[in-house]
This record gives structure tokens, C-alpha cells and sequence, in this order.
């Protein structure tokens, strides 16, 4: 396994000179990758009662039985899929949805072999009625917390939002700041069409901020927007997500590019639903990421679902392989969780004489 992981290391760097090279970046420009990664948890919930949410389901006594093992055994697997995910050492930032609460994200960097890593906790709870957050784990020697927000759609006071708010994190990495804005939209549980005109909602939104924060610097901010979007990269509503406003000034700053719709395209993705793969976990950023410049970088090949044997199990139902997940419906597998996380690297560009 040792010889099998050097070997795949080391074809990843020679395939990211051949890109750099390609893209006209110099070898001397490069430092080693910023690992991204983003991962839907699958009810990472504790053991213990919130009166102030739906939670009753996750409990010992709950219908799921979630007993203080079956939580350990929770935490321990996520651990071991950062870590693993990491290659040599753990991602500089992971982002999460399907969290209950700041509690469980502290016993997976205090109580794991993470705490030998220095991450910090960006969290807060969201209006979501079972309780269940977007939040995100950084390591503090190589990322800096400017500042953080969590978005929600305007409305009137009489209609409230009751879904996950989406979290806009800004940080410095090596003296360049990016914005990494981490989603999980409605669930298309009940059909397709369930949860549409709530996921267009939020997809406006986020595209309106997006433009704000990229007219808002000479350059156009550097953003990297991230999760479980509960939609294809086909679909209208990531569509959507990828046209600017029509607001005077947004100019050519305004472009995001979907990196996980390749993968989408080739029949690939992250969940597997009635025995087909869907790419519902994405990962899109602001063009100025993509198109040279200095500082921080990436290129459309350096995003990946990273999808070792261990994170998958054989379908007794459809034919192949499907993540191997907590539970299967109401029945306990104890797997790791039923999506696959998706890896973005990025890599420094000096600034030029």
C-alpha cells in the first residue's frame, strides 16, 4: 500500500508539471499543492438531545440507535478519510455539510490524531429544522481566517428560511486571499422537482454574491464554491449558478467555471442513486483561478473524487460498487458515508519581476 500511495504522489507531480508547463507556468513558480476537499458527512450527529432541533432520530433510544460506539466508529472513519485523503499530510481545509453541531467537529480535531495538526473550527448553526450545518475544518499553519459569514436569501419576516444557510469563509494563504463559499442545498428527496424552486432561490443568491465579491477587487476575487449541490452540473439550476448578473460592471471577472462537469459528463459522481452515479458534489471557481496571473491557482485537471476501495462496497441491489455508507435507510451498515468527498488542489504562482 506504501509503494502503491509514492507511486500514485508521484505521478500526480509529474502530471502537474505537464499542466503547469502546458499553461505556461514556470517550475520555479510552483510550491507545493493546497489541498481542498469537500465531504457530505451523512448525519454526523452526536448522541445527545437538542431540544431545539429535530434530532430525536439520533439518539440511543432514536430509531436509528445512534449508540456512543456507532458514533466513535462515525468519528474515526472521518478522521481516517481526511488523513487518507491528505496523501502525505492532511488537507489545508475541509469543508463538511451534514454536521449537527461545533461539539462533534471539536472531537474530530481534538480527539483524533488531527489535534497533531493544528485545525481550526469555522462553524455555526444553520435554520435547518434537523439541525444539520455547513461548516469547515483549516489547518492554522497554512491558512489564515480573515473573516467568515453564513448567507441567507432575503425574505419578508413573515416567510422564514428553513434550510442550510450557505457559509462564505475569507482566507490568506501565502499573502493571497480567496473566498471559500461551502453549500448544501434542499434534497431532491420526493422527485427531481422537490426542493427546485428553494435550490434556484439560493443559486441567486449565491451567484449575486459571487459578483459582488468579484467587482469588488481590480482583479476579481478568487473564489472556490463547494458542495453538495442536491443537483447535476446539467441541471438549470447549477446552470444558473454560472451566469453573471447583468449588473453593469461585473465585466470579465464575472466568469465561474464548474470543474466537476467533465466527470458529470463521462458518466461519473459522487452519489449513486437507483444504481447510476450522480456528480452532485461540485466544486466551481472564479475563472481568474484558472487563467494565470499570480498567486494562488488551479488548474481544471487538479479536481478529483477521490474514491479508494475502502470508501466503497459491492451493491447487493444494482450491479457495482456504491459509497459505503452509515446506514441504508433505516438499517445499519456502519460504513463511512453515502457520498464521496471531491479534492481540489491548488498551487502558488510567484509574482513575476
Amino acid at each position: 500500500m506504501l509503494i502503491k500511495g509514492i507511486y500514485v504522489r508521484v505521478t500526480q507531480t509529474l502530471l502537474l508539471l505537464l499542466f503547469l508547463t502546458s499553461a505556461g507556468y514556470s517550475q520555479e513558480k510552483q510550491g507545493s499543492p493546497v489541498r481542498i476537499l469537500f465531504y457530505n458527512a451523512e448525519n454526523l450527529f452526536d448522541i445527545h438531545d437538542d431540544s431545539l432541533t429535530a434530532d430525536n432520530d439520533f439518539l440511543p433510544q432514536g430509531v436509528m440507535r445512534w449508540t456512543l460506539s456507532r458514533y466513535k466508529r462515525k468519528i474515526s472513519f472521518l478522521y481516517k478519510t481526511i488523513v487518507a485523503a491528505g496523501e502525505w499530510e492532511p488537507p489545508a481545509v475541509a469543508a463538511f455539510c451534514e454536521v449537527e453541531n461545533r461539539k462533534v467537529l471539536e472531537d474530530l480535531v481534538y480527539n483524533t490524531g488531527l489535534s497533531n495538526h493544528n485545525y481550526g473550527i469555522v462553524h455555526e448553526d444553520s435554520p435547518d429544522p434537523r439541525g444539520i450545518d455547513v461548516c469547515l475544518i483549516y489547518r492554522r499553519d497554512i491558512v489564515k481566517v480573515l473573516d467568515y459569514e453564513y448567507w441567507v436569501p432575503d425574505r419578508k419576516e413573515t416567510e422564514k428560511f428553513t434550510s442550510r444557510s450557505v457559509l462564505c469563509a475569507r482566507c490568506q494563504v501565502d499573502g493571497d486571499t480567496i473566498c471559500l463559499v461551502v453549500n448544501h442545498w434542499p434534497s431532491r428527496r420526493g422527485g427531481v422537482l422537490a426542493g427546485e424552486s428553494l435550490r434556484s432561490e439560493i443559486a441567486e443568491m449565491v451567484r449575486n454574491k459571487a459578483d459582488s465579491l468579484m467587482r469588488s477587487q481590480p482583479r476579481g476575487s478568487k473564489i472556490i464554491i463547494m458542495g453538495d449541490f442536491n443537483a447535476t452540473p446539467q441541471d438549470m439550476v447549477i446552470q444558473s449558478l454560472l451566469k453573471s448578473s447583468p449588473d453593469e460592471g461585473s465585466g470579465d471577472h464575472g466568469f465561474l467555471v464548474n470543474l466537476a462537469e467533465k466527470l458529470s459528463v463521462e458518466g461519473k459522481g459522487t452519489y449513486r442513486y437507483l444504481g447510476a452515479w450522480e456528480m452532485i458534489d461540485q466544486i466551481i471557481v472564479s475563472e481568474n483561478l484558472l487563467n494565470g496571473g499570480y498567486g494562488l491557482a488551479t488548474l481544471r485537471d487538479l479536481f478529483r473524487i477521490y474514491s479508494p476501495e475502502f470508501l466503497l462496497r459491492n451493491d447487493a441491489r444494482y450491479p457495482g460498487p456504491s459509497p459505503f455508507s452509515t446506514y441504508r435507510g433505516y438499517r445499519y451498515q456502519g460504513g463511512y458515508s453515502d457520498h464521496l468527498p471531491v479534492i481540489l488542489d491548488l498551487f502558488r504562482v510567484a509574482k513575476g519581476p
